[in-house]
Formats: structure tokens, C-alpha cells, sequence
């Protein structure tokens, strides 16, 4: 008895992706999983009713605080891509790990997605499972299906999915984004209608303040009430998007060399990353913050191609853990006009000193203002030579290149 695990939504992409196993690949048992990382719980109702109807071995694996906990982590790290958080990719990993383990668990010979070969979640999930000694299948990448002849053949199958029809756009959702694709949203110059949106109300002229604790760059309070991360990200989605905090409308670079436009609401993540960024700005030293950006760069793309757990992740986390041992304190943040913005922020571990910049004092810790003229006068000094120079004439070579004797 050959036996697979696939990763299932219920959608028709998976949906045909089990019946397309057992003929095309010759296995006898398909298991189910769907991993819980914060959808909707109309998601879980759906993969539950079309598991049913299947006959499908169905798992639901919550994975949602081991994902919260990432998602902070990626705080730390000011990690986003193109200039959008990350959510589908940090979640796909989590997702990948989650089936694997239970398809070891359930003694599986092989492990399925029903991702196509254009996006980037066929490399996500396979960087993980690849690492394993179990089948790696791909049935709609390898089969070249497209979604009108899955429709097709669910209809022939008699599959339980309702035409294929999924909605009017793709909408992937978990914890820390949703995101909005296809349909007309393909056409660049489309401008998508408000209804797109579920977690952020249209912005508005009201205002409001709210104070996050960090410890160690970890947010960890809201108007000092103290919160878990799954409870923390949830209570903020919900409170910027009611000001339109989060939305991103962006043409996105694949991995695989593909551009494509996407909508994203990340209300939370946008707040987090906007207070952390601040606090950040007032501990660390210009030095930290200069090769910290480099570093942050570097963790937010191998997060993006799904490589978390890649040695350089490793040794990227090192250095972020020595430097925000100081991110500790509280930010302000200002909720105006769909912008979460930092208007205050204080840490013991501030590295500025407010009578040192003050315009209204004389010294800097002894150091009087007059000591400041020779570096003025060193400052650039090294420039103005390098242009003095460029201004002198080159002497002209003789027309023949010779001595003149």
C-alpha cells in the first residue's frame, strides 16, 4: 500500500489533486492535511466538507502560534520584500514542516502540493520536504494543468467543487497578511474596487494613539496591557485596519523571473515593523544601523524564498539577537489617514542624549562648540583637492608623439 500526503485546501486545485495521485501515480491511500496558520474558519468548513465528500483521510494541523511567533521574529529583522511584509512566504514554510511531519508520522511514502510552475510556492514547500527521504509530487506542475481543464475533468470525475468557481480573485489569508490576486487585478492599470478588502476599512481623517512595550525588539504590550503573539497580532489587525492601516498595491518580482501585480493587507505587521523601525532608530548606533539594514536586507530575501532554516538564516539571527538586546521600550503610534505612524518613543537604553543635542546648550560632555572648527576644516578636505586637481589642463602631447629636438 503506497500511501501520499497533500497538502489540502479543498479548492479545486487539490481537490482534483486526489484522484490524479492514485490513477496517474499509482498510489492506493491519499492523506489530507491542512494546516492552520490563521485562515478563516470558511476555509476549514470547506476542506472539511470536500474531504467528506472524497472519502478523503483528512488531518488539520494548528500551526498558529509556532507562525506568530515567527512573524515577531521577522519583526526583529524589519523584514519585508520590495517594500511589502512578508506573510505567504513566512507561512509556507511553517505550513511544509507541518505536513511533514505528519506524513512521517503516518508512515507515507510520498508528499504532495497542488501549486503550479509559475509561482513561488512550489519552492517553498519544497525546500522543506526535500530534505526528507519521501516522493516530492507536483501533479499540476508536472501535468501542465491549467484551470480550465480542471474544471473539466472535475466535472467528468463528478469532484465535489462547485464548477471550479473559487470567487472572483485568488485570496490567500493568515495571521500576518492577506493577500488579492487574479481576476482583473491582473491588468496593471485595473484599479481595484473597495471590496477587495476585508481586514482594513477605507482610510479616514479620525485619529488615534496607542503605546507598544517591546522587550529585546520583541513587542510584547499594548497600551500596557501584556499579550501573547497570537493574541498581540490579532488585537492590532483588527485596530489599524479600522483606521486602513496596511494596504499594499504592488508589481511583485517573482522568483522565477515572472512580474506580477498584487494586493496585500497586513494592518498588524505594518504597525509592528513601522513602531519596531523607530525604537531601533533611538537605541542603536549609526554603525548598527548602517550594516543591520544589510543584514535585515539578507533575512527578509532567504524569508522570501522560503529558505528560513538555511545556515546563513543562522548566522543572520545571531547578530540580530546581540542587537536587540537593547530594542527595548515603548513607541508611540499615530493612526491617521490609513498611515500607522511613530510620534514617540522612549528606551532606557536610548543611545542620545537630549542636552548633547539640544541647540540650547553650549557643551557636548566638556567638549565646547569652538573644537568642532578643525574638523570643519579637515571636513572634505581630501575632495577639494581631487577637484582642484581635475581642473588643472593636461599637457598636450607633440601631433607626433615625439621630442621636439
Amino acid at each position: 500500500m503506497k500511501k501520499v500526503a497533500l497538502a489540502f485546501s479543498g479548492g479545486l486545485d487539490t481537490t482534483v489533486c486526489v484522484p490524479i495521485l492514485e490513477e496517474e501515480y499509482g498510489y492506493d491511500e491519499v492523506v489530507g492535511v491542512t494546516v492552520d496558520v490563521g485562515q478563516p474558519e470558511e476555509e476549514f468548513e470547506e476542506a472539511y466538507e470536500t474531504a467528506e465528500a472524497l472519502g478523503l483521510e483528512h488531518y488539520v494541523v494548528d500551526a498558529k502560534q509556532e507562525f506568530a511567533q515567527l512573524c515577531l521574529d521577522s519583526v526583529c529583522a524589519n523584514a519585508d520584500y520590495q517594500g511589502y511584509p512578508l506573510g505567504t512566504a513566512l507561512a509556507r514554510p511553517v505550513i511544509a514542516k507541518a505536513i511533514l511531519g505528519l506524513a512521517e508520522e503516518k508512515d507515507c511514502d510520498g508528499i504532495a502540493h497542488g501549486c503550479t510552475g509559475k509561482g513561488n510556492d512550489q519552492l517553498r514547500f519544497e525546500a522543506v520536504w526535500r530534505a526528507s527521504d519521501l516522493e516530492v509530487i507536483a501533479p499540476v506542475r508536472e501535468m501542465g494543468m491549467t484551470r480550465e481543464w480542471e474544471i473539466e475533468y472535475a466535472a467528468e470525475k463528478d469532484l465535489p467543487v462547485q464548477g471550479g468557481n473559487e470567487g472572483v480573485w485568488s485570496i490567500d489569508t493568515n495571521l500576518w497578511s492577506r493577500s488579492i490576486e487574479g481576476g482583473n487585478l491582473e491588468e496593471p492599470g485595473y484599479v481595484p474596487p473597495e471590496d477587495i478588502y476585508e481586514w482594513t476599512d477605507q482610510p479616514s481623517d479620525e485619529t488615534e494613539l496607542i503605546e507598544i512595550a517591546f522587550e529585546d525588539g520583541y513587542p510584547v504590550a499594548v497600551d500596557d496591557e501584556e499579550m501573547e503573539p497570537l493574541e498581540l497580532i490579532s488585537f492590532l489587525n483588527e485596530k489599524a485596519g479600522k483606521h486602513g492601516v496596511g494596504r499594499t498595491d504592488m508589481m511583485e518580482d517573482r522568483m522565477l523571473g515572472l512580474k506580477v501585480r498584487e494586493n496585500y493587507e497586513h494592518p498588524a505587521a505594518t504597525t509592528l515593523l513601522n513602531a519596531h523601525e523607530a525604537l531601533e532608530g533611538l537605541v542603536l548606533t549609526k554603525e548598527e544601523r548602517d550594516f543591520k539594514a544589510t543584514v535585515d536586507n539578507e533575512w527578509s530575501q532567504k524569508a522570501y524564498e522560503g529558505l528560513i532554516d538555511a545556515p546563513l538564516v543562522g548566522a543572520l539571527n545571531a547578530f540580530l539577537e546581540k542587537t536587540q538586546e537593547r530594542v527595548t521600550g515603548t513607541v508611540t503610534i499615530k493612526f491617521e489617514g490609513g498611515q500607522a505612524r511613530p510620534v514617540g518613543r522612549k528606551s532606557e537604553y536610548a543611545a542620545y542624549s537630549e542636552s548633547a543635542a539640544s541647540f540650547n546648550t553650549e557643551t557636548v560632555d566638556g567638549i565646547e562648540q569652538a573644537d568642532a572648527t578643525g574638523v570643519a576644516k579637515y571636513h572634505g578636505f581630501q575632495a577639494r583637492l581631487a577637484n582642484q586637481s581635475a581642473k588643472k589642463q593636461k599637457p598636450e602631447l607633440a601631433a607626433d608623439g615625439g621630442s621636439d629636438e
